[in-house]
């Protein structure tokens, strides 16, 4: 095996440790016990692993990154994560990706080299560009489960299906999903859920879109699903569900009384657009409390508290924009 091919993986293998052991080995190897850090220098040396050294200026930062800082859900994690870190000893750094892949990837290959994790809220990555990642420096995800990683997942794909059992109560017998971003896991869990559901009930549920989760697309998701003839959405976020609800109005489409609209994030000011917007609730503050605690015990040589896979509940909020299918 040549220098060049050698891998974390590989140096985890040959010292029967994790990947998170050896990075932590390479980046804050005070952090480790000696026996463990002889353990993984011994399999570096045996491979010709050489692996980058982060420098000691880093290990105070933590990243948090999001794909658009102007969404409003991120504004209780970005809190949650802060009031972890107050006593850490750590500070926060906030990247915004703008919905980009290669803005994400590129943000993430300058902190492999500049602080002492990053936690992902809705990554764009593939499962392997992630896991490559992961191998540099430590990650924990929000909403995506990829194996070996440390997650933090929201249940929302199974308040999309009470959702849509929400609608069908009220006669609604097509509904569509509203699509968020192409690359967006979050987004074809959420339409597996729909889509499942509706089999389940007998009604049909179709997908538009792909859509991208600002107010601005709301016009075409909202002139879009007029035209599928579907008298109810589910949109992939609050944003675009609002951004819906303009262009209804508009238009003078009536919401309830001519097509029902759900949301999800219960961000700020969900409870009072027009009309108020059935949306589904998740503890957001928690999610970026509870992703933080997690790779502070990464970066600090240890497991997470609560395990590498923590699960946070959600519930569908019903308010005004969801009623009766029209007759």
């Amino acid at each position: 095996m040549s220098q060049q091919s050698v891998t974390m993986r590989d140096v985890a293998e040959r010292a029967g440790v994790a990947v998170s052991t050896v990075s932590r080995v390479m980046t804050n190897p005070e952090r480790i016990s000696a026996t463990t850090r002889q353990l993984v220098l011994s399999a570096a040396r045996e491979l010709g692993y050489r692996g980058a050294s982060r420098p000691p200026a880093g290990r105070g930062s933590i990243a948090l990154v999001v794909p658009d800082i102007t969404n409003p859900f991120y504004f209780d994690m970005i809190r949650g994560s802060q009031e972890r870190l107050r006593d850490s000893g750590y500070t926060q750094l906030l990247v915004d990706t703008e919905e980009s892949p290669h803005a994400e990837l590129a943000a993430l290959d300058a902190l492999a080299g500049s602080c002492a994790g990053a936690i992902l809220a809705a990554t764009r990555l593939s499962d392997e560009q992630v896991r490559a990642l992961a191998e540099r420096l430590p990650l924990v995800t929000v909403n995506r489960h990829i194996d070996e990683i440390p997650s933090v997942l929201v249940d929302t794909p199974t308040a999309y299906g009470q959702a849509v059992d929400h609608l069908v109560s009220y006669g609604h017998r097509r509904i569509c999903y509203v699509a968020g971003p192409e690359g967006s896991a979050s987004s074809r869990q959420r339409w597996a859920a729909a889509e499942a559901a509706g089999r389940r009930l007998g009604a049909d549920v179709i997908r538009i879109g792909p859509f991208n989760p600002k107010p601005n697309s709301g016009a075409a998701a909202a002139d879009a699903l007029l035209a599928s003839g579907a008298t109810a959405g589910l949109a992939f976020n609050d944003i675009l569900a609002i951004g819906m609800l303009q262009r209804f109005a508009a238009r003078g489409i009536r919401v309830p009384d001519e097509v029902s609209v759900v949301g999800c994030d219960d961000i700020f000011g969900a409870d009072f657009c027009s009309p108020p917007l059935t949306t589904i609730t998740a503890p957001t503050r928690r999610i970026g409390s509870e992703a933080t605690s997690m790779l502070l015990a990464l970066a600090g040589g240890t497991e997470p508290r609560l395990g590498r896979l923590v699960e946070l509940p959600v519930h569908l909020t019903v308010r005004q924009s969801t009623g009766p299918a029209p007759a």
